[in-house]
């Protein structure tokens, strides 16, 4: 199914604030658009958004590869992206990031065996005097996390997984 047969309204809403010689710019909130019901974005969506736009599916995909907050591949219901530049690595970021993989059984970049939370490393959150700090990017949007410990971080996502959200 194409973006455009299936959010005829939206797109047009986006390519609105745009003129036309500039619809380019509208990439990234189509992205967001195809990203929004799967959690990421086919190849096929990319292909939707170069030809409306008039761009290449390799410029499309370079902006998906870019920017953490677009995924390429389906992952688990939850993102949760630590924060582990040099800052927050100062403040614990590097610890908390090992002892959360203990605690979940799996290392960065991996899944949770029940599909529930995907678990990165990104660079700069713009947090760093709030650290041990990360996003979880879900189906309700994203949600920061400041000084966290390991022990609020596992009740969260439990908290998660009874929400069934």
């Amino acid at each position: 199914m194409s973006l455009e047969k299936t959010y005829p309204k939206e797109i047009k809403q986006i390519l609105s604030k745009y003129p036309p010689e500039h619809k380019r710019s509208a990439v990234m909130p189509l992205l967001y658009l195809a990203q929004r019901e799967e959690g990421y974005i086919t190849k096929s969506a990319m292909r939707d958004i170069a030809q409306m736009l008039g761009i290449t599916e390799t410029e499309v995909a370079s902006i998906v590869g870019f920017y953490t907050l677009y995924h390429d591949k389906k992952e688990g219901k939850y993102r949760m992206q630590v924060c582990a530049d040099l800052p927050c690595a100062l403040r614990g970021a590097d610890e908390f990031l090992d002892n959360l993989c203990g605690n979940l059984g799996i290392k960065v970049g991996e899944t949770t065996p029940d599909g529930l939370v995907t678990l990165e490393s990104v660079m700069c959150l713009a947090a760093c005097d709030k650290a041990p700090m990360f996003q979880i990017q879900g189906p309700d949007g994203i949600k920061y996390h400041e000084n966290m410990t390991v022990d609020r971080t596992l009740e969260l996502i439990e908290a998660l997984k009874k929400s069934g959200s």
